[in-house]
């Protein structure tokens, strides 16, 4: 065949050639191998898009619950959440982060209300009555013993007790110094009891103990062989009224705080003063209770042992009020245990071989007198307590909720 016959196509020649007829397809330049994998959707790397959903996930029961945001903000901060924890969820403070979460609770289709400024608890005249209630009750047992003798003083120093300790426990059960979620308390009650009966009898007990007595029970008299001291029972009674008074101040104050807060630390910034004020304003009221009750029965004062009692049980029911039962307990504990230990070594000194005992409480009682013991017990269990209180009453998540009004 000749290269002029037509049949025949010439390579590389363009003339004449048809234009619907496709061209061959171009080579394709060789790729190059990489050691990258075709990125996908699938295995790009995921940044959580809404980190509060996340956190409300985690929190979900606490937001469902919440009847505001400072209950979810308190919630929070009970839980490690910080103000610096708070910026890695794109918020300022935990106060922010709150707000948020609790304006996207799911509430049936409705919108939540604005967050309003809640109005302070006002005291109600059902526990302002109740406080009062044991220091008459005192009042009159007092008055029954110094004018009854023999037989009849012990009936009404058993009745009077009883009767004082019933409108105690019911002063104590509402209002600001009752407990909203009725936690057990027994072990923290019966170191109260003893406390308080120490301080009627233990002083006169250790200080005849010490001398060699007693050499007769109780028979309710001040100049008796073992005397049983009725004034600091009664300042103790009578404060009841001033320490009601004084958490129910602090509670609505704080509460006023954190509403107005910005910051967890702004607000334990703004209550600690708060607590020290009102430490500071029921022991003047017990300080001025128990001077007039040593005028009225011509006792011996006893102020530095009412003031350091009546310190030690008031923070001990305030933490307890709040939600911090362990540490009220065991400083509790702690301090009748050594005023029970005095009295243990005070006698155990008689045995044989024994008499190295009663040193150190002979010691205190020669510096200080018979109060020395329960001076000295409370007030160290009175300074650990206003130290773990500056700690723990400070926080949000103490003043979340406020289940019975005061």
């Amino acid at each position: 065949m000749s290269s002029g016959d037509p049949s025949v196509p010439v390579p590389g020649a363009s003339e004449g050639a048809d234009p619907h007829t496709p061209s061959a397809p171009a080579p394709r330049a060789p790729e190059v191998s990489t050691s990258r994998r075709p990125t996908s959707p699938g295995h790009a790397r995921r940044s959580p898009a809404d980190p509060v959903k996340a956190l409300m996930h985690q929190h979900r029961e606490l937001c469902e619950r919440a009847v505001d945001p400072l209950e979810i903000a308190a919630g929070l901060e009970a839980h490690g959440v910080t103000d610096r924890t708070a910026v890695r969820f794109r918020h300022r403070d935990v106060f922010s982060l709150a707000e948020e979460m609790y304006a996207r609770i799911p509430r049936n289709g409705e919108t939540p209300p604005p967050p309003t400024v809640e109005q302070a608890p006002r005291a109600r005249a059902d526990w302002a009555l109740l406080t009062l209630l044991p220091g008459a009750l005192c009042a009159a047992t007092v008055a029954g013993i110094r004018l009854t003798d023999g037989q009849s003083r012990l009936v009404v120093a058993l009745v009077g007790f009883l009767a004082v300790s019933l409108a105690m426990r019911a002063a104590l059960s509402r209002g600001p110094l009752g407990i909203p979620d009725r936690a057990p308390t027994t072990s923290a009650s019966t170191w109260t009891y003893w406390l308080l009966t120490y301080a009627a009898l233990g002083d006169g007990l250790l200080t005849a103990a010490v001398t060699g007595g007693p050499d007769a029970l109780p028979t309710g008299a001040a100049d008796a062989p073992w005397p049983m001291a009725t004034a600091p029972v009664l300042a103790l009674a009578l404060s009841c009224a001033p320490a009601a008074w004084s958490a129910h101040l602090f509670a609505a104050r704080a509460r006023r705080k954190l509403t107005v807060s910005r910051g967890l630390e702004d607000f334990a910034a703004s209550v600690r003063p708060l607590l020290l004020g009102t430490f500071a304003l029921y022991l003047c009221a017990l300080t001025a209770l128990s001077a007039l009750s040593g005028a009225a029965l011509d006792e011996p004062s006893a102020h530095s042992q009412v003031i350091a009692l009546g310190a030690l049980l008031f923070l001990a029911r305030l933490l307890t009020v709040h939600g911090f039962t362990h540490a009220p307990a065991l400083v509790l504990t702690a301090a009748a245990a050594a005023q029970a230990t005095a009295l243990a070594a005070a006698f155990a000194s008689r045995l044989p071989g024994c008499g190295f005992l009663t040193a150190p409480v002979e010691a205190l009682v020669d510096l200080w007198g018979g109060g020395g013991i329960q001076t000295l017990s409370c007030g160290i269990g009175v300074l650990a307590l206003l130290i773990h209180g500056l700690r723990k009453l400070t926080r949000a998540s103490a003043h979340a909720q406020t289940e019975d009004p005061c």
